[in-house]
């Protein structure tokens, strides 16, 4: 079993008196902000001037400043950005400010496991990664509690990162919930696997499949998009509360039965045998050196297959309904 540390175990002491750089103001970044700015740190952040997120973070009662700046004197500097710009802002703005003793805080293990961050030996590497989105991290610790959080240390070049990295995730609310620890690559090929097979790769081809095997069996999209789409918020809100079990304990039996007895038809041997694949390509970084040449590419294909999927059916009878559906604060873009 993991280890799970609470607020008595993970002591903001470690941060007390100290400054953290915050870089990057979007999802995670705001949330880690302003959560840590309330528990009484002293918060630096680094945005793009004119932007959004930079005229957000002054909403918040921040100043953004440059990368440099907000790092000078630093005991933590937190990366937020997304995965496929890191490396380049790293090597360019962060890197060549870096000083011995400071500790690079990450909240997905991507650029360290695969590589496209190489920190020096003098610095701590360790990583805080909330089991929710930033709205969620800030959401959650206003109300007084806080979002499940990953500890890992990569890198411990002064003896105490670990303290570190506890102090932050408390200071942002994860200590009220739990924080579980467990390495960077162990999060990084689990998270990568769960979004690509399951989250967001698996449901969304399996929502697919069968609205367009209903709508091709003459059925109207409508009401396929209601029992393939519309309707899988009501079974992941059961399990998100109870499992598997709460879920069919909630449902009629028909439908349990139905679940029992079919499920294993749609995910086979060989659906399994390509997810096994797909870990394979994870653990061995193709996928990781697949997205990044994607993405310095131009992200052609990521473009074409994004814009087959927002045209297609589904969503344009989505889109339709969802307008319907007052109750719902449908987010449309």
């Amino acid at each position: 079993m993991a280890n799970i540390y609470y607020e008595n175990e993970a002591p903001i002491d470690a941060l007390k008196g100290k400054k953290v750089a915050v870089i990057g103001y979007g999802s995670q970044g705001h949330g880690h902000s302003q959560n840590l700015r309330d528990s009484g740190i002293d918060v630096a952040v680094a945005e793009l001037e004119g932007t959004d997120n930079f005229n957000l973070a002054k909403e918040h009662g921040f100043n953004p400043t440059d990368i440099k700046t907000a790092i000078d004197g630093a005991a933590l500097i937190i990366i937020t950005l997304p995965d496929e710009v890191q490396a380049k802002v790293y090597n360019s703005d962060i890197a060549p400010n870096l000083q011995p003793g400071q500790t690079l805080g990450f909240c997905h293990g991507f650029n360290i496991i695969f590589g496209y961050i190489q920190p020096p030996e003098n610095t701590n590497v360790v990583m805080i990664a909330p089991k929710g989105p930033g709205h969620l991290v800030r959401a959650e610790y206003e109300k007084g509690g806080g979002v499940p959080c990953l500890i890992a240390v990569e890198q411990d070049a002064t003896g105490d990162a670990k303290d570190v990295a506890l102090a932050w995730a408390n200071g942002i609310g994860g200590a009220r919930a739990g924080i579980i620890e467990t390495t960077f690559k162990e999060e990084t090929e689990t998270d990568l696997f769960g979004e690509q097979v399951v989250l967001c790769g698996g449901l969304t081809a399996l929502i697919k499949a069968g609205f367009e095997t209903l709508v091709d069996a003459g059925y109207q999209p409508e009401i396929a998009y209601f029992e393939c789409l519309h309707e899988v918020k009501l079974i992941v809100d059961l399990m998100y509360q109870g499992g598997l079990s709460y879920m069919r304990y909630s449902i009629s039996n028909t439908a349990e039965y139905g679940d029992l007895s079919r499920g294993s038809r749609i995910i086979t041997d060989e659906t399994k045998a390509e997810m096994k694949k797909i870990l394979s390509e994870i653990q061995t970084g193709e996928f990781a050196k697949e997205w990044v040449a994607e993405y310095q590419g131009g992200m052609k294909k990521f473009n074409e297959l994004y814009e087959k999927d927002y045209t297609s059916k589904l969503e344009t009878v989505g889109r339709k309904l969802r307008s319907m559906m007052k109750w719902i604060d449908a987010k449309e873009v």
